[in-house]
């Protein structure tokens, strides 16, 4: 049976920014950074909680970052907090730009900020007793 996702893939523009914007400001760890095919790099970051894996993989030539309206995410990798409110402060302290601050929706408390690299995502508390589905 499938018992979850390990890992994701997230293309960027730039693969060391990326990096550096999700370990440095976002706390997560390099999971794996090695050559990979003639000059590229595999380069992967882990989520916090260990559940998760994403592949900072190159844009190739012409692709674009997905399109949503401003008021959406772009992204389909959705992330979780204890607290949306809090994690809000602090990476708006850390310099992340939320086009979206928290509100309570009826699912719980959401709110999107976005990368370096035009991608943006959604932020929710985590489906347990107080977000059922």
């Amino acid at each position: 049976m499938i018992r979850g996702v390990n890992q994701v893939v997230l293309y960027v523009e730039d693969q060391q920014r990326a990096k550096r914007f999700w370990t440095e400001t976002m706390g997560f760890t390099v999971a794996e950074d090695s050559p990979y095919g003639e000059d590229g790099r595999w380069i992967a970051v882990a989520s916090p909680d260990g559940n998760m894996r994403m592949v900072l993989s190159p844009r190739e030539p012409g692709q674009q970052v997905p399109e949503a309206p401003d008021s959406l995410p772009n992204s389909n990798i959705m992330f979780y907090s204890d607290d949306v409110r809090r994690t809000y402060r602090e990476l708006t302290a850390k310099g992340v730009r939320f086009p979206a601050a928290p509100s309570k929706m009826f699912f719980g408390w959401w709110s999107m900020f976005e990368d370096g690299e035009g991608n943006r995502y959604a932020l929710g508390e985590q489906w347990g007793t107080n977000n059922p589905l």
